[in-house]
């Protein structure tokens, strides 16, 4: 009965040992596998940045349009109610209630004003009326005077000359009172039909704000001008209109209907990267909630000028990608990444950024016979960088930091002055950039291979 203890303990003693064996020699293992071969083929530089699906058409949907006329007053009105954004109208349909409050009081207030001008006109046709009737009695009575005046004179020819003169003045002096006094009857009666017309104008402009508004008001519970998706419009902040928000006569747009027949992606690139990017370029697109799904697309639009984005002191300009593949699953405001090919090689020698390590005057690898190779770096993407010389196809190289690397000779030392040509005009071309630029220009080559010395 004793030995079954011992012989459970030798039992646990070999497996144990048995364990440290096998991790030990799985662990050089994973070290011999952590190596890659120099590849040989095309390569492509690209600029990689997150957008924002949009379609590349969008009807607006519009308040009344009457709130643009300039007869009314109201500037800016509220959304009271408004549909989930997302949902799907057909033409006809109700998208959104406006609030009515300001503009019922403002109507109440112009019935009010067109029931005043109503009395003034009515007061000024009857003014002109009573003026106009005093204005001819008194022209037939000075037309009267006039003819007595010339009776007088016409009896007066058998009388002395001064009678016969005195005569003549008063038919003269009575002639005079009737033409003024037919003269200012005449400017009368312009005056009094200006006073009626600047009356009943004030009228008809009453009645059209009223009717303005009357139609205004008609209009004030929106509903959708074709059939689409409803996608609250963003403000300049990158807020979404929605309820409580504010519409005015310079902006109308409650909602909008996106074309999702033709798909954008909206993005933003750095002043840094911006010179790379030209219209025609192409995409490759990954929608984040669908990760598995990619797409092709194309450069349509790049910005002229810059602009800051919110929060941050960064410069940026806008980028419009156009999709070339059209899905029903793509929605506006869905996330995109976007690998935007500025350049392709069709023939070179290229390693993972991990495998290069560099120093103060030298960029190299560790290769398997145990030795530091120079090489001299191309260009880079994401994942990969140019081997333009110190390599061959097929050469293996290591991809992390092999045990006792300073054991490991340096090899190629002819090429440290091509680097450091390679260097010194870098360091030339960031000299000649803004130097707000300079700190976030460094070579980004160098910054992979620090990261992965620390590593």
């Amino acid at each position: 009965m004793k030995r079954k203890p011992l012989i459970i303990t030798i039992t646990i003693a070999v497996v144990v040992v048995a364990l440290i064996i096998y991790s030990a020699v799985s662990g050089k293992e994973k070290e011999i596998i952590l190596e890659t071969e120099v590849e040989r083929g095309p390569f492509e530089i690209a600029v990689m940045v997150t957008g924002e699906l949009q379609a590349l058409n969008v009807t607006d949907i519009e308040g009344p349009a009457a709130l643009r006329s300039q007869n009314l007053r109201i500037r800016n009105v509220k959304i009271q109610d408004m549909i989930m954004e997302g949902t799907v109208v057909d033409s006809g349909d109700w998208v959104a209630t406006l609030d009515r409050s300001e503009a019922d009081n403002m109507l109440k207030d112009m019935m009010d004003e067109m029931e005043q001008e109503e009395s003034e006109y009515m007061r000024a046709k009857l003014d002109t009326t009573i003026q106009l009737r005093s204005l001819r009695d008194d022209l037939i009575n000075l037309k009267f005077a006039v003819e007595e005046a010339r009776i007088t004179l016409d009896q007066s020819k058998f009388e002395p000359p001064a009678t016969i003169r005195q005569a003549e003045i008063s038919l003269e002096r009575a002639e005079r009172a009737y033409d003024q006094a037919l003269k200012n009857y005449q400017l009368r009666v312009q005056e009094a039909r200006a006073n009626v017309r600047e009356a009943e104008i004030n009228l008809q402009r009453d009645r059209r704000r009223q009717q303005d508004m009357m139609d205004a008001l008609k209009n004030f519970d929106v509903t959708a001008p074709a059939p689409g998706m409803v996608i609250y419009k963003r403000e300049w902040d990158g807020s979404k209109r929605t309820v409580g928000s504010e519409i005015n006569s310079w902006d109308l747009t409650v909602a909008t209907l996106p074309d999702l027949s033709t798909m954008i992606s909206r993005t933003y690139v750095n002043e840094i990267d911006i010179s790379k990017i030209k219209e025609g370029q192409p995409v490759i697109i990954g929608v984040d909630a669908f990760p598995d799904k990619k797409y092709s697309g194309e450069v349509f639009e790049v910005a002229n000028i810059g602009e800051q984005l919110p929060n941050t002191d960064a410069k940026v300009f806008e980028v419009r990608i156009e999709l070339n593949e059209r899905d029903t699953i793509l929605r506006p405001s869905m996330t995109t990444s976007n690998r935007i090919i500025t350049k392709v090689y069709e023939d070179v020698l290229y390693l993972p950024l991990e495998a290069v390590r560099a120093n103060d005057s030298l960029t190299y690898v560790y290769t398997r016979d145990k030795q530091r190779q120079a090489v001299v770096l191309g260009e880079s993407n994401e994942n990969f960088i140019i081997i333009e010389q110190g390599l061959k196809k097929g050469d293996v190289v290591y991809l992390s930091s092999p045990e006792d690397p300073e054991s490991f000779p340096y090899t190629g030392l002819e090429f440290m002055e091509v680097i450091r040509q390679r260097e010194a005009e870098k360091q030339e071309q960031v000299q000649q950039k803004d130097p707000g630029d300079r700190l976030n220009n460094r070579n980004p080559q160098r910054g992979q291979n620090r990261r992965t010395n620390q590593n």
